[in-house]
């Protein structure tokens, strides 16, 4: 059997192995297969009515369009590293295959799947937008072909490049914060527009002619231009897809000869905490010094933390580029901030995994869970509070309004704790389990997806529910009505940690099996 039809067979059982168990895997997979068929076809329509625009329009969005896949399959499969095996050359070590048959296998491995066929279906509909007479439709296929086979073999160099450190935790964590921080560049041509830099097209072409020289701009004008120069574009790109894949060949042969450095024994060091100094000892400064140390060395938990910020900061731009700079927008920012945050608790005793069953041996009673939720609570507060305090002051001068920093951060912290108080009880009633950290941007095991949106989305409409009694007055102007925050606030956590200690102990087995599925 050839490598080719070997790697294409065991991606095809890798994907039919999540098939297997229980209903939830299965409609998870319909459910991605749905998604990813109707992109393609919503891709390849939006890509064909580029025959309407203007020739130089169809142009420049092709261009950018062919830079963001190519952008997308360099970063996409670095997010997705540890959940796919066909990425890791670790995991392939072992195959008795040479390096170069290897590098086939790993590019069959990455062109099979229903992802894939939906990106080289939107690329084929830049031909129906571009290309045209019979020459520029077989240049322009030659272009597609191109292309596609650039962005694999550019997407496995990085990845290869990158194996070793992003099986470390230091790792993740850079991939982590550069990935939120392209997320923020993202939004650079929308802010761009909404502060009067510029006419839209007049943007779009500055854009494109500065990728006009870069293999996905020479491969978008290939099919416009045609003919020899088209053709000659065509082949100067496959020289650079053909010297990415030697340097991903060369990559992956060191890849497969170099230690792992994420099994190397790391030092273990005695420290005093922030919880131990304040603190008595007992069990909630255990949980709180448990949490804040989760907090500082779990990528999983500084995705969430730097999601918060970074969504928070990106609509702070946003609103005051679009005129809503007003007295409210501090209030609503920071409370928008609060309600990020407290969404890390709506699971929280899904970070712990098979782990858990410790912390039910040490609840002991339901007074010992409420006060392990107490101590989670304080862990979370103890890095909030400050964050929203910064984000009310911040936002606050930012527009303008000084006199909005203390209502911002009261109205903030009254929702923090609400939110909290409704995550105690997400936590007990819709907990499942958080995959393995090898990858930090994983929200639920195989077959929970459902319960873990059914989580996040109930609890913000919890959430936007209870704080109506003081957003209510807020919308009328009242915004005495804040200094009540905090202590309603308060008040709700407190009833919310209580609810959540009565119906979690009762229900412990359950919860522990739903936090313990294989991942």
């Amino acid at each position: 059997m050839s490598t080719v039809a070997l790697f294409a067979q065991l991606k095809l059982r890798l994907l039919a192995g999540n098939l297997r168990g229980d209903l939830q895997r299965k409609i998870g997979f319909l459910f991605t297969l749905v998604v990813a068929a109707g992109l393609a076809v919503l891709g390849f329509f939006l890509m064909s009515l580029l025959r309407l625009a203007p020739p130089d329009v169809a142009a420049s969005l092709v261009t950018l369009a062919f830079a963001a896949l190519l952008l997308g399959w360099m970063i996409v499969p670095l997010l997705a590293f540890g959940l796919d095996d066909t990425l890791d050359p670790a995991k392939l070590a072992l195959l008795p295959l040479g390096t170069r048959k290897l590098a086939v296998g790993m590019f069959t491995a990455s062109v099979t799947g229903v992802w894939p066929v939906a990106l080289l279906v939107i690329t084929l509909g830049a031909l129906v937008g571009l290309a045209s007479g019979p020459g520029g439709w077989l240049i322009g296929l030659l272009a597609v072909l191109v292309q596609f086979a650039l962005c694999v073999v550019a997407s496995r160099l990085i990845t290869t490049a990158l194996s070793s450190a992003l099986r470390t935790r230091r790792g993740r964590d850079v991939l982590a914060v550069a990935a939120l921080l392209v997320v923020l560049l993202a939004q650079l041509p929308n802010l761009l527009v909404n502060r009067g830099f510029g006419d839209p097209v007049a943007l779009l072409h500055g854009l494109a002619g500065v990728l006009r020289w870069t293999p996905p701009g020479m491969l978008a004008h290939a099919i416009t231009d045609g003919g020899l120069l088209g053709l000659g574009e065509v082949a100067l790109v496959a020289l650079v897809a053909v010297a990415v894949a030697v340097l991903w060949i060369k990559a992956l042969s060191r890849a497969l000869v170099t230690p792992d450095v994420s099994t190397q024994a790391a030092s273990v060091r005695r420290e005093s905490g922030l919880a131990d100094r304040f603190l008595p000892d007992g069990p909630l400064a255990a949980v709180v010094t448990k949490e804040l140390k989760y907090i500082r060395r779990e990528p999983r938990y500084r995705i969430g933390w730097f999601s918060a910020i970074v969504v928070t900061v990106i609509l702070a731009f946003s609103l005051t580029n679009q005129g809503g700079g007003g007295f409210g927008t501090p209030i609503g920012l920071t409370a928008l901030g609060a309600g990020m945050i407290a969404l890390q608790s709506v699971n929280a005793f899904g970070i712990d995994g098979r782990s858990m069953w410790m912390n039910a041996v040490a609840f002991g009673t339901e007074r010992g869970l409420a006060a392990d939720l107490a101590g989670r609570h304080l862990a979370n507060a103890l890095i909030a509070v400050p964050l929203l305090t910064v984000t009310a002051v911040g936002s606050s001068l930012y527009v303008g309004h000084p006199e909005a920093i203390l209502p911002a951060a009261l109205a903030g912290w009254g929702v923090l704790g609400v939110g909290l108080g409704v995550g105690s009880v997400s936590s007990v009633v819709l907990p499942y389990t958080v995959p393995d950290r090898m990858n930090a941007f994983t929200g639920a095991a195989p077959g929970q997806g459902g319960q873990a949106f059914a989580s996040a989305a109930g609890a913000m409409v919890a959430v936007a529910v209870l704080v109506l009694p003081f957003v209510v007055p807020l919308a009328f102007g009242l915004t005495w009505i804040t200094v009540l925050a905090p202590f309603y606030g308060l008040l709700l956590e407190t009833l919310g940690r209580r609810l959540a200690a009565r119906v979690g102990f009762r229900r412990t087995p359950e919860l522990l099996a739903a936090v313990s599925k294989p991942t």
